[in-house]
């Protein structure tokens, strides 16, 4: 009797652990927007064909194995940016530890940060490692082998992982609490926007070697990729874009701003620069005349905290931290056309097609 329970008790566990592990699956196989919610840890999954929510991922430290349909562990504190590896395959997503909404200055001494790797159709996590320092962002090379990120304090250093291992591979110091690292259109130089040295440095990304440390504006966050063969660095104290030309290494053109910038985005097709207005909710734009310059246009409205940007042909998608939701515009008309509700302090954003 004892043997017969035992075994009506293995089939029942048996029974169990095959619903648990038939549980639904998200399978993004279509043209979608992965949306970082910093407050909520959570990966809101936007399908681009309908621009509805399609679904929402637990961004987890991977403490606990995978069960039933789900990344199970702690929550990440506080995500923040995400990118896709060129095969679009995988997401890494960075997790400082801590808010960074409102600013990015101070508060990194002694801290920690975790970069989280995840399947690109699944959302399941692939591996979580911890960052040596606060971190904030993790962006693939552009051949793909390579994970950098930063080391964001004092004694700044880029931290270049191996892809496939996940073991640190080389480290390049820069300057005093990196923030982003960005790639240029070619991939021929690594950026790095250090903060507290307001500076950006230039690191060729075979060698690993600086190429040179560029002054930029007060407090730089990023060095944002222009397809012009120009990045677009947002200086958030200097309240300013610094723009860099990518072949000589040298800023040609500063453009004042008047507020802090959240993030800056070039758009290939009207040749306009963006940038995001956190403190008002706007988005401001500029167009380059015919001698390059940048010549300011107008302004529109998304909802507070607008942040990250990004573009699918002539439709953009802006991240407004402070109202848990995202702004469909239509390019051309510099209008919203949709709102769509994802997590707490929606922060970076990344486009699969």
């Amino acid at each position: 009797m004892k043997n017969i329970l035992i075994i009506v008790s293995a089939l029942l566990f048996s029974s169990c652990m095959d619903m648990s592990t038939k549980q639904p699956q998200p399978y993004i196989n279509y043209p979608a927007a992965y949306v970082v919610n910093g407050e909520s840890s959570t990966l809101s999954v936007i399908n681009l064909t309908t621009d509805e929510i399609s679904a929402t991922i637990p961004l987890t430290d991977g403490t606990v194995t995978h069960m039933e349909g789900m990344n199970m562990g702690k929550a990440l504190s506080y995500p923040h940016h995400i990118y896709l590896n060129p095969s679009k395959t995988q997401i890494s997503i960075a997790a400082p530890g801590m808010d960074l909404s409102e600013g990015h200055s101070g508060g990194m001494a002694g801290m920690s940060g975790k970069v989280a790797i995840l399947d690109a159709t699944t959302g399941l996590n692939i591996r979580i490692f911890n960052s040596i320092g606060m971190t904030h962002n993790a962006i693939y090379s552009p051949d793909g082998k390579e994970i950098w990120t930063s080391q964001m304090d004092e004694d700044g250093k880029v931290l270049i992982y191996d892809a496939n291992t996940f073991a640190l591979k080389n480290t390049v110091s820069v300057g005093m609490e990196p923030a982003e690292i960005t790639f240029s259109s070619d991939g021929t130089v690594a950026f790095v926007a250090n903060g507290a040295s307001n500076t950006v440095s230039a690191i060729n990304p075979d060698t690993k070697t600086l190429l040179q440390t560029i002054n930029v504006g007060k407090n730089p966050v990023g060095a944002w990729v222009g397809t012009d063969g120009r990045m677009y660095v947002d200086n958030e104290d200097g309240q300013s874009v610094s723009i860099i030309d990518v072949e000589t290494l040298k800023v040609v053109e500063t453009v004042p701003l008047g507020f802090m910038p959240g993030f800056v985005a070039y758009h290939t097709a009207t040749k306009e620069m963006w940038v995001t207005d956190p403190n008002a909710g706007k988005v401001h734009w500029w167009v380059k005349d015919n001698s390059g310059k940048m010549m300011y246009a107008g302004a529109f409205t998304t909802a507070a905290g607008a942040h990250a940007i990004a573009f699918k042909d002539m439709t953009a998608y802006v991240t407004n931290q402070e109202t848990a939701s995202v702004s469909v515009i239509n390019v051309m008309q510099h209008k919203v056309v949709k709102t769509i509700s994802v997590g707490k302090k929606p922060n970076g954003i990344v486009i699969k097609l």
